[in-house]
């Protein structure tokens, strides 16, 4: 929270003075200035009386009560509120994580360059926008619409408390409150932007004619009744709001208007099965022949997801310079899933589970479900008639003294009975062949129901401090050598490269405690601590240490100070 308030020193103080000044305003207001009666009491408290609730009926007695009663009623009521508050929590919890199962549905599109390659894209069938504001709406509201249904049936139809004040008061709580915090909390420095102008643009100008629209009709033409006109008029806006961010989303306008040229250059978008846009230039033909413009290479995608979580891992070992390889790459993976765009369904059941105590939504558990689904996906996408050559996996991370390792790919789909072969060569990454690693080539054959081939690869282990770098191995040159169909279909497909992280050994260390803390007796002359080397142990390295006060006492009081240097020789481990 302090970060945030450095981030915006300005906003943030202009926000904490406007609360404290409310407060006063709250507390400052002089409740003996009131118009009281003879013995004392408001008068205007005479004729408010309370009801019994939907679930717990009302306290009897209710007339003179002392103050110790009052008080232990409202414990009582206020927890029987924050159970069915929890309660509400959870239902909505379910509720919205059904809706991001129906908004998550997803089609492919295969798209054909003019090479003639079929490639294959995968879309959401729910437009962003829509989904956001038909289902999304509809599944994080519903606690508020259902308390207002539930009053206005349990009224005989008549406005009661809640009413429009409840959805009112929701709504500007969305566009004061939430807009505000998220302006707040962005870091020093940075910068966010809004991704989708033209539908914030509509969405804003649709949310304050609402205002305006609800004041109309309860003041101004039927004073406190609805009329079913208006009413008519008021369930006709929605969808027309969602139309017109519709239309605002695909810019409908701005292709129809503009010229050809600003055309020709715009970049089609598809939606991705990890939620991020994939544009490109270039034009493509779908399985029918018609032509369609749509986002370059597949390959330019997996390239930059692939250089991400690089970067990733990079950022991982340096906060955890002791992490071994396995739980580095499970990290990373959980990281990676983490970082990508989540949706609003996302982040309510996100904010219910960490009131309820039920944890992240993206844990280990379902991040060894996910994994498994890149290999389905080729299946899926392909269909079982067609065989497909890959990696298996596409990254491997290694120390750098591991010397010789092997790495697999593998073949699925059609026929396994063909005989094929397959070219393969390493690439230089931020690694340089001959200094890091030993540069290699070859052709894979894979015989008839062989389904796995190894290559062979050697790390180069030298005694010099380096980042942590890593190289490739590409496929490339399918070619089929004997099959027992006339035209059989064989394709390398993602990962067709593979990338190879090789962690540095040579690093000087990482210097900790064996423990964190030790407990010795008063009467024990001296104590001795147990000083760790870890995650390399390259060069003659002296590291400072020197007690500090904390309940104890030093100079003579509790403890003796001591200051000095420890020295660790080359490879020394403690």
């Amino acid at each position: 929270m302090l970060h945030y308030l450095r981030a915006a020193p300005i906003v943030m103080r202009r926000f904490i003075t406007e609360i404290i000044f409310l407060i006063f305003l709250l507390f400052a207001y002089d409740v003996s200035a009131l118009a009281l009666d003879a013995d004392g009491n408001c008068p205007s408290l005479a004729n408010i009386s309370c009801k019994d609730g939907l679930l717990l009926p009302l306290w009897e007695p209710k007339d003179n009560i002392t103050t110790g009663q009052r008080v232990g009623r409202a414990i009582v009521y206020f927890l029987s509120l924050m159970y069915c508050f929890l309660g509400v929590s959870i239902i909505a919890d379910r509720f919205m994580a059904a809706i991001e199962v129906i908004t998550s549905q997803e089609k492919e599109v295969r798209l054909k360059t003019k090479s003639g390659e079929i490639q294959v894209i995968t879309v959401r069938i729910w437009n962003e926008t829509v989904s956001n504001l038909t289902l999304m709406a509809l599944g994080s509201s519903a606690p508020e619409i259902l308390l207002s249904i539930i009053e206005i049936c349990g009224t005989n139809f008549e406005a009661g408390e809640l009413g429009p004040g409840t959805i009112v008061g929701s709504a500007a709580f969305n566009l004061f409150v939430i807009i505000g915090l998220c302006i707040v909390v962005i870091p020093k420095g940075e910068v966010r932007r809004v991704k989708h102008f033209g539908v914030f643009i509509v969405t804003a100008v649709w949310s304050i004619f609402a205002y305006l629209w609800l004041y109309f009709i309860i003041s101004v033409t039927s004073k406190g009744v609805v009329e079913f006109w208006e009413a008519f008029l008021t369930f006709l806006f929605f969808p027309i709001t969602v139309l017109t961010a519709y239309i605002a989303d695909i810019k409908l306008f701005q292709r129809k208007f503009l010229s050809k040229k600003y055309k020709a250059r715009r970049k089609a978008k598809y939606m991705l099965r990890n939620g991020d846009d994939l544009e490109a230039d270039g034009k493509f033909s779908n399985s029918e022949g018609s032509s369609v413009t749509s986002g370059g290479s597949l390959e330019e995608e997996f390239e930059k997801t692939r250089l991400e979580y690089i970067e990733t891992i990079k950022d991982i070992r340096k906060r955890n310079p002791h992490i071994d390889p396995k739980e580095l790459e499970e990290l990373a993976q959980i990281e990676v899933l983490n970082k990508g765009p989540k949706s609003r369904a996302f982040y309510r059941i996100q904010a219910t589970r960490q009131l309820t105590g039920s944890g992240n939504v993206v844990n280990k558990a379902q991040l060894e479900k996910k994994l498994p689904i890149k290999q389905t996906l080729i299946e899926d996408i392909y269909g079982p008639e067609v065989q497909q050559i890959y990696f298996n996996p596409g990254h491997y991370t290694v120390m750098e003294n591991v010397g010789s390792f092997m790495i697999t790919v593998s073949r699925k789909g059609g026929d396994l009975r063909n005989e094929i072969a397959v070219d393969y060569a390493t690439e230089d990454g931020t690694a340089v062949a001959h200094e890091d690693y030993e540069p290699t080539n070859g052709t894979l054959v894979f015989r008839p129901n062989e389904q796995h081939k190894q290559i062979c690869l050697t790390v180069i282990d030298d005694d010099i401090f380096e980042e942590d770098e890593h190289f490739n191995v590409r496929l490339s040159n399918l070619r089929i050598i004997r099959s027992n169909e006339e035209n059989p279909d064989c394709r390398i497909v993602d990962p067709s490269v593979a990338t190879i992280m090789v962690l540095d050994d040579d690093h000087c260390g990482v210097f900790h405690f064996n423990d964190e803390s030790v407990d010795v007796s008063e009467s024990c002359e001296s104590a001795a601590f147990v000083v760790v080397r870890s995650s390399g142990a390259r060069g003659c390295v002296r590291v400072p240490f020197k007690t500090v006060d904390g309940t104890a006492k030093g100079n003579g009081k509790d403890y003796s100070n001591v200051s000095g240097t420890i020295e660790f020789q080359d490879g020394q481990t403690e």
